[in-house]
This record gives C-alpha cells, sequence and structure tokens, in this order.
C-alpha cells in the first residue's frame, strides 16, 4: 500500500512538473487567429454546458410569446446580440467574426438551450469566451425579453427576421449608463443586484467593481484580476485620511469620487464610469470596510 501511494504521489508531481514546463515554455497557442485543438474546445464546451444547465435549474421561466417582450427582445438583440451572434440571413460583425471560439448563431438556440439557459448565460456571461454578462446593464424585463426572441427566432425566415427588425426601430434598449446629450439615447435602469441566488452585501460589491471595470485599473483586495500599475492599488483604503486633493476620506466623499472623478479633479485620467449611486455605496461599503 505504501508502495502504491507513493507511486501515485510521484506521478502526480510527475504530472505537475509536465503542466508547469508546458505553460513555461508557452507551447499552447492562445492567438485568436488559431481555434482550440479538438480536446481542449470539446473539454470547455462540455463544462460550459453542464455549469449553466445546473445553475439554470431553478430559474422560473415567464410566458415567453407576448407580443410587447418579443417586440422589446428584438430591440435588445438588435443593440447588443446581433453584432456577435447575427441573426437568420445576416452576418455577424468583425467583433463578432473575430473572436475564438467563435460565437455561434442564435437562430436554433431553442433546439440546443432552454428558455432558463438562455436567461443565465445573458444575465451571467461566460469566462474566457468573449461573452459578456449583462446582469448590471440590463433590466430583468429586458433579459427576459431577449430569452423570448431568441426562442422565436428558430422560427423566422431571413424576410421575417428582418421585419422583427425594422418594427423594433422605436424601441430602445441602450443599456448606457448615460446618454452624454444624445435625443435618442435613454440612460438605461441598472438591472438589481440581487441575483438568482441570494448575495450579501461583500460580494454585491465585488459584483460591481468587477462588472464597472474599477479591477482593469486598481489592484482591489479580495478580487482577481491583472496585475496593473494604471491607477494606485486600492488596498487600505480604511487607513487614509484623505482620499485626492486634500479630500476626506469619507464614504460619502469616496461615492462621489466613483461617480464623478472629472468634477473633484479634471486633471484625473480616472474616467466617468457611470456608476450608479447604489453600486456606488456597494463599492465604498466594500473598499473602506473595517472602520
Amino acid at each position: 500500500m505504501k508502495k502504491s501511494l507513493l507511486l501515485l504521489l510521484a506521478a502526480g508531481l510527475l504530472a505537475l512538473a509536465g503542466l508547469a514546463a508546458f505553460v513555461r515554455l508557452g507551447l499552447y497557442d492562445t492567438s485568436a487567429t488559431t481555434s482550440h485543438t479538438g480536446p481542449v474546445y470539446a473539454l470547455l464546451e462540455t463544462a460550459m454546458r453542464y455549469s449553466v444547465r445546473v445553475r439554470a435549474d431553478k430559474v422560473e421561466v415567464p410566458p415567453l410569446r407576448e407580443p410587447a417582450r418579443l417586440a422589446l427582445g428584438a430591440a435588445c438583440y438588435r443593440s447588443h446580440c446581433v453584432q456577435c451572434h447575427g441573426g437568420p440571413g445576416v452576418a455577424q460583425e468583425p467583433i463578432g467574426l473575430s473572436l475564438q471560439p467563435l460565437p455561434g448563431p442564435l437562430a436554433d438556440a431553442a433546439r440546443r438551450w432552454r428558455p432558463q439557459d438562455v436567461y443565465w448565460i445573458t444575465r451571467h456571461g461566460i469566462k474566457m469566451s468573449g461573452m459578456p454578462a449583462w446582469e448590471l446593464r440590463l433590466t430583468d424585463e429586458e433579459l427576459w425579453a431577449v430569452v423570448a426572441f431568441v426562442d422565436h427566432m428558430a422560427e423566422l425566415s431571413p424576410a421575417g427576421y428582418a421585419q422583427a427588425m425594422e418594427r423594433s426601430q422605436p424601441l430602445q434598449c441602450a443599456a448606457a449608463a448615460r446618454c452624454d446629450g444624445r435625443p435618442d439615447c435613454r440612460s438605461a435602469p441598472t438591472a438589481d443586484l440581487r441575483p438568482l441566488q441570494s448575495r450579501d452585501a461583500q460580494d454585491q460589491a465585488k459584483l460591481a467593481l468587477t462588472q464597472y471595470a474599477c479591477v482593469a485599473c486598481h489592484r482591489i483586495p479580495g478580487i482577481v484580476g491583472p496585475d496593473t500599475h494604471v491607477g494606485p492599488p486600492l488596498e487600505g483604503l480604511a487607513r487614509r485620511e484623505v482620499l485626492v486633493g486634500g479630500l476626506p476620506a469619507t464614504a460619502d466623499n469616496l461615492v462621489r469620487w466613483i461617480r464623478e472623478p472629472q468634477r473633484i479633479d479634471p486633471h484625473t485620467a480616472m474616467p466617468d464610469m457611470g456608476v450608479t449611486e447604489e453600486h456606488a455605496r456597494l463599492m465604498a461599503g466594500y473598499l473602506l470596510r473595517g472602520r
């Protein structure tokens, strides 16, 4: 028994050493101009399908064939989905054609996915696929409208799809945090932060800090992100007395800074990300926790 355990341990260490060498030597081509190998693609696809099904099982599906919901879904699809997935008789735009893995067409999604699966994927996105999470940018009504239209699209001919797009023109599904004075744009109401399974305030704050791309420029404790040096690390904010330009480090001031940095400091490189009051307070609470 002892000899067998030692052999298993040695085999495991050898496998780890081989994997480390494979990674360190850069043998796997991660460029988007080559596809995954067959085994890697099959593994990722299978893992994704089981992951989505397990998490979507508890989702309750509302009526999907209401005309108003389908019309709104067509507007949302036109604004946010056709670029990567195309439609009946319509090709993806260059951004969708250039992704790897290539985003599949959704004209037959109803044959491959349950409505609750499409809802979960649209709401939460898929890691390492280019599929974004729309949880903070579309309302629940808009998310289900997308699901309804995707479910209906299997029945549409190219002409029927074109007519649906034409009828959806008066409707807006902008998901814009701000409109910058554009008369044809509405600022989107941000989706409810409460997910299908309850999150505590700390997890909600992490979601907001990630979805507003704060982690793209700052190292934030407790959140995995790039080793970036664009903005200062945000660890230890609770111990600071001032934020920027002598502004006292209070929760209210941090909320102001997160929402309107260039009004406070016109020379800052930090952009206005269109953060809502609710989400800014979640972020501030997380960054100042311990006070």
